[in-house]
């Protein structure tokens, strides 16, 4: 059984897991907002997210990620390279309006990785900023781009979904900024570096309550949403429960990441 180990730890370590999280988080939002999928684009952000997370999680210096002495790493690098090659294909089929949109988000994500910043290296190492440009990202992604894919208009409830989503992944970041409490240098400032685990986690709960509350602004609200995202509720206030400074190998990397696609299969069964 070990190889099925291998298998599945390489299923995390190449950030598929993360894609399906993404890509689930834009068929919700094809749910909600009534929008057509674009194929094209649901397979590009798939395969660009698995190039684009593996690329900040190894090596954000060329040099480092070209050169990889690993030969598990040269694994993980040969996925990235084929994943690029996917997502380039299927980039040629877009519009102006998503390469415009997408060419802020990946602006966006360069900012948090790349060191273009003269007072701090990134993004990432800017005190107490380290979270919000990554849920910015997912948010523009998993909402916004849906929406200009199909050339709809970006309406209130585009708005709602979008500042919602932001939210979400807010929350869910939460774990992994207490897991890496023991990583993270100080100058990060992150929130429970600032305010402790215990107050990290009421303020999580807080943000669940302003997650939900946010659906009733809506102009257009249907049961099936209410109760995905109620039962999505439920799961983010046990999340912030259960969530501990010391966590097994696979809860943040598994469990936390899984939420998405669980939702995403929520939302398929109550709208069958």
């Amino acid at each position: 059984m070990r190889w099925l180990k291998r298998i599945f730890d390489f299923y995390l370590d190449a950030s598929v897991h993360v894609a399906l999280a993404v890509v689930g988080l834009m068929q919700v939002t094809v749910y909600f907002l009534d929008v057509e999928a674009n194929a094209h684009l649901l397979y590009f952000v798939f395969f660009s997210t698995i190039a684009c997370y593996n690329f900040v999680k190894y090596g954000v210096e060329a040099e480092k990620y070209i050169l990889v002495a690993n030969r598990y790493h040269k694994n993980i690098q040969f996925a990235s390279f084929i994943a690029l090659g996917i997502a380039a294909y299927h980039a040629y089929f877009f519009s102006w309006d998503v390469w415009i949109a997408f060419a802020v988000l990946m602006g966006l994500t360069a900012l948090y990785a790349l060191p273009v910043l003269p007072s701090a290296k990134n993004l990432r190492s800017l005190g107490g900023f380290k979270i919000f440009p990554v849920a910015l990202v997912w948010a523009g992604t998993t909402v916004i781009l849906p929406v200009i894919a199909v050339e709809e208009a970006l309406s209130w409830d585009v708005w709602i979904e979008c500042t919602q989503r932001f939210v979400l992944v807010l929350i869910l970041m939460i774990p992994f900024e207490i897991r890496d409490l023991k990583y993270d240098a100080a100058a990060l400032k992150t929130i429970p570096q600032r305010y402790g685990v215990s107050t990290t986690l009421v303020i999580g709960g807080i943000a669940a309550l302003i997650f939900f509350l946010l659906s009733f602004l809506k102009d257009h609200l249907a049961p099936v949403e209410i109760w995905a995202k109620a039962a999505l509720f439920a799961v983010l206030c046990v999340l912030m429960l259960v969530t501990k400074k010391e966590q097994s190998t696979y809860f943040s990397s598994f469990w936390i990441e899984g939420i998405p696609i669980l939702w995403w299969g929520l939302v398929w069964y109550l709208e069958g």
